[in-house]
Order: C-alpha cells, then structure tokens, then sequence
C-alpha cells in the first residue's frame, strides 16, 4: 500500500513542479518526512534524486514551446552544482531536527513573500 502513497506523491510532485516551476522538493520533502516518516536528510536526498526525472521531463517540455532562456542556463546551472555540492555536504552536517525547522522557516519565509508580492500585484 505504501507503493500507492508513492505514486499519488509522485503525479502530485511532479504536475505541480512543471506547473509551477518549484522542482517539486517543496512538495516531497515534506510529505516524505510527514507522511512517510523518512529522516529529514534522507528526504531530501531521496527528493533530489527524484527531482531528476521530473526536471528533464519538464524542461523538455518548455524547450519545445519556447520558454527556456538558455544563456542563463548554463552560468545557473554550473553555479548551481557547486552550490548543490556545498549545500548537501552542509545538509549532512546539520542535526536532523534543526535541518527540519530550517526548511519549515523557509517554506514560511517564500509563502509571505509570495502572499505579499500577489496582494501588490493585484492592488495594481
């Protein structure tokens, strides 16, 4: 039955990762610590490795209608796997429980950023 919780996160995931553009770790990371009861690290981990498969499916995607902008793919893309070295070694360091509640403050902080750059949006 678990396999079932897997399939349903992982349509879930990922249709909102591709709709939204989120990389679909906002969703799995928490629904596999909350649900599933995995280790915080190990969420993440087993989310980024995951997230593969759903970003080359969505980029592709997009690159088919237009909507990648590839000179800023590749200084992103190189920076970001050095960024993903030096955060999943500083990840695996982190307690576990201080990890979760960094990730927590996290989601709250991009949630009122978001909330208030859409209440400037729509008062414009």
């Amino acid at each position: 039955m678990e396999i079932v919780g897997y399939v349903l996160l992982g349509l879930m995931a990922g249709a909102a990762a591709s709709l939204l553009g989120i990389g679909g770790g906002v969703i799995f990371v928490p629904a596999l610590v909350i649900l599933f009861e995995f280790e915080q690290q190990t969420a993440q981990g087993t989310s980024l490795v995951v997230i593969v498969a759903t970003v080359l499916v969505g980029a592709a995607t997009h690159h088919r209608h237009g909507r990648v902008e590839w000179r800023t793919v590749w200084p992103l893309a190189v920076t970001g796997a050095i960024g993903g070295v030096l955060g999943s070694r500083l990840a695996l360091a982190i307690d576990p429980s201080a990890l979760r509640r960094l990730f927590a403050a996290f989601l709250v902080l991009i949630a009122i950023r978001m909330a208030n750059r859409t209440r400037r949006s729509a008062h414009e």
